[in-house]
């Protein structure tokens, strides 16, 4: 029976499989990587990738596996139709660990004498592109419920690798690289979360804007501890271009990584996500800017900074700026880099907004810049009459009408909080 993986060692697996996946373009190659290390590291016997063909809207087999990595012959005969219908139908993952007693009515299962089934479904941006499906005749309760879980995560950075060279393979065909470029801000936006899930009594607001095709910006918002607290992560590598966009991707999902599967504080998560970047990136010599925070029930917040803009806070009761405290170092400039935890609280009405120095060095023609002071003048006289939303198009908008015809030098990154008190 395949050995149950520890928490501490999901993270390590899921960060070297998301390395390998970043590092190549060729589909068929993402593809048998993808199934070749779901049996590995789930001690299946066989394993199965499908695609969904977009024209058709039918599921094709890709990759067919054994447990000794051989292609299997005619796989569509040696699977279980009704397990894979079923997780397309629901968008849900499937686990048994007796398939012979809970299908027992279904006459496939029963002659093919499955007994252990994990199937997951593979999405990009919440589209079904295809399915991973891994068995075993052998063993009763093979899979458990942390293979599922690490299975669903790989599942979810496989979507991006498989989307991307599926784009990148149309581009050359093609022949254009606009085309590459395009497809590289489409993932890349794609990544990005536009609709996300937000703790009770809070709003929240982003905006992106990339000055090039692709990004070293990021921002991700995201609920941990069975909905009881809200992560919120602003972020800035300090290249530009393709290399800096492919940093970037690195550092979102190890920290979302850490963050979902993890209940540490933090600080705990940003070391975490530095010592890694420091032992497979550190030779890049790009660093990333972060701001971590937790909010929780009641407007109670913690954050951590790592090099990068002070947040602002603005009070409803009294109308007055509060700059968080300056903190840490970049992650990605030294293994062992200093930290501090800030502890704070909203009272109904107060807004927070994180930002990249892109929105404060915005320039105009004339070579002045935004700055934080513009910037507080602006949340200043509209946080009390806007939500999240209006005010970081106001935000938006007062920096469009700074620079005026300049061209954007550097991307722009905000994320905008206000505690509303609802949930008191």
């Amino acid at each position: 029976m395949s050995e149950v993986i520890p928490p501490v060692e999901h993270l390590a697996t899921l960060y070297e499989i998301t390395r390998s996946l970043n590092s190549s373009l060729n589909l068929q190659e993402v593809l048998d990587y993808v199934m070749d290390r779901v049996i590995e590291v789930t001690g299946a016997e066989r394993g199965f990738l499908m695609l969904l063909d977009r024209e058709t809207d039918t599921l094709n087999f890709q990759v067919a596996r054994g447990i000794d990595r051989k292609d299997l012959e005619n796989p569509k005969f040696e699977v279980s139709r009704t397990i894979i219908n079923e997780v397309r139908q629901t968008g849900k993952p499937l686990l048994t660990d007796n398939a012979q007693n809970q299908y027992a009515h279904q006459q496939s299962i029963v002659m093919m004498a499955l007994r252990s089934i994990l199937c997951v479904p593979i999405r990009v941006k919440e589209e079904l592109i295809g399915i991973v499906y891994v068995d075993n005749r052998m063993h009763v309760g093979l899979f458990n419920q942390q293979h599922l879980e690490l299975v669903m995560a790989f599942a979810s950075q496989a979507g991006f690798a498989i989307e991307n060279a599926r784009l990148y393979r149309i581009a050359v065909e093609q022949g254009r690289m606009q085309r590459e470029l395009e497809m590289a801000h489409n993932i890349q936006r794609g990544m990005l979360p536009v609709q996300f899930p937000v703790l009770p009594g809070y709003e929240v607001a982003v905006f992106w804007d990339s000055a090039r095709e692709v990004a070293g910006d990021f921002y991700d918002c995201f609920v941990l501890d069975d909905a009881n607290a809200m992560g919120i992560v602003i972020a800035d590598v300090s290249d530009k271009g393709a290399p800096a966009a492919i940093f970037m991707a690195v550092t979102r999902s190890l920290m979302r990584g850490y963050a979902m599967v993890s209940s540490r504080s933090p600080m705990d998560i940003l070391h975490n996500t530095n010592r890694m970047i420091m032992t497979d990136a550190a030779s890049s010599g790009m660093f990333v800017t972060t701001y971590y925070c937790t909010f929780k029930p009641g407007g109670y917040a913690v954050g951590v900074n790592a090099g990068h803009n002070l947040p602002l806070i603005w009070r409803a009761r009294s109308g007055a700026i509060e700059w968080l405290p300056r903190g840490g170092l970049p992650l990605g400039w030294f293994e062992n880099i200093p930290l501090n935890t800030v502890e704070f609280h909203l009272d109904p009405g107060d807004v927070v907004v994180f930002y990249t120095d892109g929105l404060t060095e915005a320039e105009n023609r004339q070579g002045d810049a935004f700055g934080e002071e513009t910037l507080a003048e602006v949340v200043s006289r509209y946080a009390g009459k806007a939500n999240a939303q209006e005010l970081i198009e106001i935000i938006e908008g007062a920096v469009q009408e700074f620079i005026g015809d300049a061209p954007p030098f550097d991307d722009r990154t905000m994320v905008v909080v206000r505690y509303t008190g609802a949930d008191r």
